[in-house]
C-alpha cells in the first residue's frame, strides 16, 4: 500500500542528479495507494494516514507542501497530521450511477523534489435508497373473455443501490382475482407479474384494484409501493339498441337549410369499440339521402336543401345503428312537412290592350287575367285589386279569372298613359302579396282646339321698316298629338282694305311669325289690327282666333314746316308793323311751324339765329312768340330783322328757318315811307350806296321774276291742264273744297279745306275746284291780287293717301273782340321760358287757336273792310284802330297753303294808297308813292 523512500548515500555526479530523476520515473513505476471507505461519509473523516503510507514524516508533509488534485476535490490533506480527510458528500449513485464498482482517482504532489503519487479511493455502498417505481398508479386492460391463468406483466422498480441493498422481493394484496409471481432473468434482475386466479366480468366489475410492493435486502430493508388498477376490457357479445321503433316529426317549409331536424339514439351494453355505434341511411330513395343527412356519429338529421310542402309533404327513412363489434339494429323515421305561406301569389296576363282611345266608355275590357298560389287552404286563397287614383277597377270571373275594365272618362292630355299596378294577397297569416304593372296608351282624338298664348297681342314697329322684316310672331299651342296637334296660322280678317292687307302683311303658316311687306309710314297708317286664326289638321279640323294690334311708331322724318310768316309769290318776305310805344313783352307777331311726325319728334322749339338788334326781342322757346324785350330807343332802327329756326325733338333734329320783318311804325301809312324813303345821306358817299343798294335789289327782283316765269312757262308746257285749273279763272266752281297737304298727324290736329274764287270781291270764298288737287300739290285757287303764300311742298310732309271729306265753311258768328281773345295773345303771356304744354290736351289747344286764327282769316263771310267789331283785318288796321290795340297774333297768320294776304283788296283795286283799313302786312323790297 504504501512506498518508502530512498536512504541517502554518499556519491558523485551521478548520485546527486538521482534524486531529482526519480519522481519523473515513479508513476510508471509505483503501484497507486487504495484506500476503501463507505459512501456518504461525513465531512472531516479519515480516510487514511497518506503521508505514513508515502513514507513521509509530518515535518515533511508541510516542508514538501503535501496536497491531493482531482477533477472535483472530495479530499483534502491535513497538513500537520498528513492524513487523507472527506472534504464534501460522497454519494456512490451520483457519482458512479450504475457502475457496479465506484473507485475515484486522486493525485498526491510532493515538492523538493517534485512527486506525484497516484491514489484510488473505493467508495463502498450503502443502503441509502429505497425502491422505487416510476409510475405511483399502474393501468392494466384485460379482456372480459381472458382465459384463466393469463398473465399481466408489471413494471418492476428501480434500486440505485447494489448488491444486497438492491430489490430483492415483491408482493401484492391478497384478492380472489389475481396472483403475483416473481420472475428472475439471467443477469438476476427480478420482474412481477400477476396470474388471473378468476374469470372476469366486464359487466359485473369493470375495475380492479391492487397494490405492489417491492422490498430491497439492506438492513433494515426498505420498500417502495404502486397502485395497480386493471381495467376489465369488453367483448361485442350486446348489440344496439334504438330508444324508438319509430321515430315521427314535423317541420316547418321554412326551415332553413343546415338546420337539425331529428336526432336518433341508439345505446350498446358494452363498451369500447363494441359500444361505438355509428348511424347510417338504409332503405331509402336517393331523393331522401339528398335531401337530409345523417350524422354516423350523432345521429343527428339536418336538411340539406330548402324543404317545399307543395314538392313533398313526407320524408320516409330507415336509419341502421352499427356497433363497433359489427352488430347493428334498425329503426324508421318519417318526417313530415308543415305547409306556410311562403308562395306569394302569381298574375298571369292572358289578354292585354296596351292602347285605347281617350273617348272610350266607361266598362271598357283592358286586360284579362287570372291568379295562382301554391300554398294550401287560405294561404292559397287570393284576392285583387288596383291603386287608387286610376280610373280603372278589377271585376271578377270564375276559376281565379279577373277583368281589369275601365271605371271613368279618359283625357289623353291629363294623363297620355297609365302604369296600372294589379296587387294581388292571399289570406295566409302573415298575408303574401305580388303585383304587376301594366302600361296603358291612351291613343289621341282630336278633341282640344288650338289655344293661343295671348287672347290679344300688341306689336310695336317703328315706320321705315325694312320690306319683309319679321315684326312678331304669334304662337298657338295644341295638346293633341300628331296632326290633331299640328297648328297651322293664317290671316282671317283685317281693319285694313281686303286687296291692300296682302301688301302691308304675311304671316307664317307654320311658324306664325308675321312678317312686314312693306314699309309703313306713321303719318299715313298709324295703327292697324288683324284677326289671325290658328288651326290644326285633325278631322274634323279645331281652330281659335286671336287679335294682333299693330301700332306704326314714329321716326322722325319730316322736318318742321314754317306756316307763318310766308314768302310771297315772288319770294320776299313780307312785314310786321310795331308801334313805337310798343313796351316790354309786347307781342309782335309769331311764328307758325307744323310737323307732320308726332310725339317727341314734333315738339317744335324756337331759336333766333341772327337779329339786328339781339337785345331787343324776345322769342318764345315753345311758343314761337316774338315779343319786345324792352323799349325801342332813338339810335335802334325803324326796320328790325329776324331770322328764326324751328326744331323739332328728334334725334337727330330737323329744323327750318323763317325771316321776320319788323318796322317800327305808329300806322300803316307811316311804315310804307320807313320801308321806302329814307333820309338823304349826309354825305355824298351814302347817297351813293343808297342807289346801289336799290339797283342791287330792282336786279335781283328782275331776276327773280324771270326765274319764277320761266319755271312756270315750263311746268306749264310739261304738266297736264288739270294741274293749272284751279289757276284758271274759268275752272274754279263752288263743287267742294280741296285737300292741302294733311297736318291731322303733325303739330296741327285739323286740316285746312281752302280754296279762293276768282272772283273781283274782296272776300275770301270757301270753292271748290273743277279737279281735285294731287296731294303733293301745295296749291289753293284763287285770283285775288294780294300775294299768296306758297306751301313748302317735297317730303316735309306726307298727305294722307285717301281723300278728307269736304269741310264746311267756318261758323261767322266764331270771332272774339280783342280782349275776348284767348290763346296766346297779349291777354295771356306767352311762354318765354321754353316750356311745352304739359300734356297731349295742352298741345291741341294750343292747335287748336293757331288753326282757329287761320279759318278766321279765311272766312267767307268776313269783309276785309269790316267794322271795328270783327275779327277781319280792316277791324284791326282801319282808320279808327290805334297801337294801343295790342295786335294778336292770330291775326297774323295767313291762309295755310295760299298766297293771298290779309290785305284790303278793294283798295289795291281802286289803285288808292293804304288806308287805315288795309292789312299791315307790306313787300319790304318795293315802294310806294303818296
Amino acid at each position: 500500500m504504501g512506498g518508502s523512500c530512498a536512504r541517502r548515500r554518499p556519491a558523485g555526479p551521478r548520485q546527486v542528479l538521482f534524486p531529482f530523476l526519480l519522481p519523473l520515473f515513479y508513476p510508471a513505476l509505483s503501484e497507486p495507494i487504495r484506500y476503501s471507505i463507505p459512501e456518504e461519509l461525513a465531512k472531516g473523516s479519515v480516510v487514511g494516514n497518506l503521508a505514513k503510507d508515502l513514507g513521509l514524516s509530518v515535518l515533511d508533509v508541510s516542508a514538501r507542501k503535501l496536497r491531493v488534485s482531482a477533477e472535483k476535490l472530495l479530499f483534502s490533506v491535513d497538513a500537520e497530521s498528513g492524513e487523507l480527510l472527506v472534504k464534501d458528500r460522497i454519494d456512490r449513485e451520483q457519482m458512479c450511477k450504475e457502475r457496479r464498482r465506484c473507485e475515484l482517482q486522486l493525485e498526491a504532489v510532493v515538492e523538493n523534489p517534485l512527486n506525484i503519487f497516484h491514489i484510488v479511493v473505493v467508495v463502498e455502498d450503502i443502503n441509502d435508497h429505497a425502491p422505487q417505481f416510476d409510475k405511483k398508479e399502474i393501468h392494466l386492460e384485460i379482456f372480459e373473455s381472458a382465459s384463466l391463468g393469463a398473465r399481466l406483466s408489471l413494471d418492476p422498480a428501480t434500486d440505485p443501490d447494489i448488491n444486497m441493498n438492491s430489490i430483492k422481493d415483491y408482493q401484492i394484496n391478497s384478492n380472489p382475482y389475481f396472483s403475483l409471481m416473481v420472475r428472475v432473468n439471467s443477469d438476476g434482475g427480478k420482474y412481477p407479474e400477476l396470474s388471473l386466479e378468476k374469470p372476469l366480468d366486464r359487466e359485473e366489475k369493470r375495475f380492479h384494484h391492487l397494490i405492489l410492493t417491492a422490498l430491497d435486502g439492506g438492513d433494515p430493508p426498505r420498500s417502495a409501493t404502486a397502485q395497480i388498477e386493471i381495467f376489465v376490457k369488453d367483448t361485442n357479445d350486446n348489440s344496439p339498441v334504438f330508444s324508438k321503433d319509430e321515430y315521427r316529426i314535423s317541420v316547418s317549409e321554412n326551415l332553413l337549410p343546415g338546420s337539425s331536424v331529428l336526432q336518433v339514439t341508439a345505446t350498446d351494453q358494452d363498451e369500447g369499440v363494441n359500444a361505438e355505434i355509428n348511424y347510417y341511411f338504409r332503405s331509402t330513395a336517393q331523393s331522401t339521402r339528398h335531401m337530409f343527412s345523417l350524422d354516423e356519429k350523432t345521429g343527428m338529421i339536418k336538411n340539406n336543401q330548402s324543404l317545399d310542402f307543395e314538392d313533398i309533404e313526407r320524408y320516409t327513412m330507415e336509419v341502421e345503428a352499427k356497433d363497433g363489434g359489427g352488430l347493428s339494429t334498425q329503426c324508421k323515421v318519417i318526417i313530415e312537412i308543415l305547409d306556410e305561406n311562403d308562395n306569394s301569389p302569381e298574375i298571369i296576363i292572358t289578354s292585354l290592350s296596351d292602347e285605347i282611345l281617350e273617348d272610350s266608355l266607361p266598362g271598357m275590357v283592358v286586360a284579362i287575367f287570372k291568379t295562382r298560389d301554391r300554398d294550401f287552404g287560405e294561404n292559397g286563397e287570393v284576392k285583387c285589386n288596383v291603386g287608387r287614383g286610376v280610373p280603372f277597377k278589377i271585376s271578377s270571373s270564375n276559376n281565379n279569372y279577373y277583368k281589369l275594365v275601365t271605371d271613368g272618362f279618359l283625357d289623353r292630355e291629363q294623363t297620355p298613359e297609365y302604369n296600372i299596378t294589379i296587387t294581388a294577397t292571399d289570406r295566409g297569416k302573415p298575408p303574401l302579396s305580388s303585383s304587376t304593372t301594366i302600361t296603358l296608351h291612351i291613343a289621341d282624338i282630336n278633341d282640344n282646339a288650338p289655344i293661343f298664348h295671348q287672347a290679344n297681342y300688341v306689336v310695336h314697329v317703328a315706320e321705315n321698316n325694312p320690306p319683309g322684316a319679321s315684326i312678331a310672331q304669334v304662337s298657338a299651342s295644341d295638346p293633341d298629338l300628331g296632326p290633331n296637334g299640328r297648328v297651322s296660322y293664317s290671316i282671317v280678317a283685317s281693319d285694313l282694305e281686303p286687296r291692300a292687307l296682302s301688301s302691308y302683311v304675311s304671316v307664317s303658316a307654320q311658324s306664325g311669325v308675321v312678317f312686314a311687306q312693306r314699309a309703313f309710314d306713321h303719318e299715313q297708317l298709324r295703327a292697324f289690327e288683324l284677326t289671325l286664326q290658328a288651326r290644326d289638321q285633325g278631322s274634323p279640323a279645331l281652330s281659335a282666333n286671336a287679335s294682333l294690334r299693330v301700332l306704326v311708331g314714329d321716326r322722325n322724318d319730316n322736318a318742321p314746316r314754317v306756316l307763318y310768316p310766308a314768302l310771297g309769290p315772288d319770294g320776299s318776305a313780307l312785314f310786321d308793323t310795331v308801334p313805337r310805344a310798343a313796351q316790354p313783352g309786347y307781342l309782335v307777331t309769331k311764328v307758325v311751324a307744323v310737323d307732320a311726325d308726332s310725339g317727341h319728334n314734333a315738339w317744335l322749339s324756337y331759336h333766333v339765329l341772327q337779329a339786328s338788334e339781339p337785345g331787343l326781342f324776345s322769342l318764345g322757346l315753345r311758343t314761337g312768340e316774338v315779343r319786345t324785350a324792352r323799349a325801342l330807343g332813338d339810335r335802334d332802327a325803324a326796320r328790325q330783322r329776324l331770322l328764326v329756326a324751328v326744331r323739332d325733338g328728334g334725334q337727330p333734329p330737323l329744323s327750318a328757318t323763317a325771316t321776320l320783318l319788323l318796322v317800327f311804325a305808329d300806322s300803316l301809312q307811316e311804315a310804307l315811307p320807313d320801308l321806302g324813303d329814307h333820309p338823304a345821306p349826309s354825305e355824298p358817299q351814302a347817297e351813293l350806296q343808297f342807289y346801289l343798294v336799290v339797283a342791287l335789289a330792282l336786279i335781283s327782283v328782275l331776276f327773280l321774276l324771270a326765274v319764277i316765269l320761266a319755271i312756270a312757262l315750263r311746268l306749264r308746257r310739261s304738266s297736264s291742264p288739270a294741274t293749272w285749273g284751279c289757276f284758271q279763272p274759268g275752272l274754279c266752281v263752288k263743287s267742294g273744297p280741296v285737300v292741302p297737304p294733311n297736318y291731322s298727324e303733325g303739330t296741327l290736329p285739323y286740316s285746312y279745306n281752302l280754296c279762293v274764287a276768282h272772283t273781283g270781291k274782296t272776300e275770301f270764298n270757301f270753292l271748290k275746284c273743277s279737279e281735285p288737287l294731287n296731294s303733293t300739290q301745295d296749291i289753293v285757287c284763287g285770283d285775288s291780287p294780294g300775294a299768296l303764300i306758297p306751301l313748302q311742298s317735297g317730303n316735309a310732309l306726307t298727305p294722307h293717301p285717301e281723300t278728307i271729306p269736304p269741310q264746311a265753311p267756318p261758323n261767322t258768328d266764331w270771332r272774339f273782340s280783342q280782349a275776348q281773345r284767348p290763346g296766346t295773345s297779349s291777354s295771356q303771356n306767352g311762354d318765354e321760358t321754353g316750356t311745352w304744354p304739359n300734356n297731349q290736351f295742352d298741345t291741341e289747344m294750343l292747335q287748336a287757336m293757331i288753326l282757329a286764327s287761320a279759318s278766321e282769316a279765311a272766312d267767307g263771310s268776313s269783309t276785309l273792310g269790316g267794322g271795328a267789331g270783327t275779327m277781319g283785318l280792316s277791324a284791326r288796321y282801319g282808320p279808327q284802330f290805334t297801337l294801343q290795340h295790342v295786335p294778336d297774333y292770330r291775326q297774323n297768320v295767313y291762309i295755310p297753303g295760299s298766297n293771298a294776304t290779309l290785305t284790303n283788296a278793294a283798295g289795291k283795286r281802286d289803285g288808292k294808297a293804304l288806308a287805315g283799313g288795309n292789312g299791315n302786312k307790306k313787300k319790304s323790297g318795293k315802294k310806294e308813292k303818296k
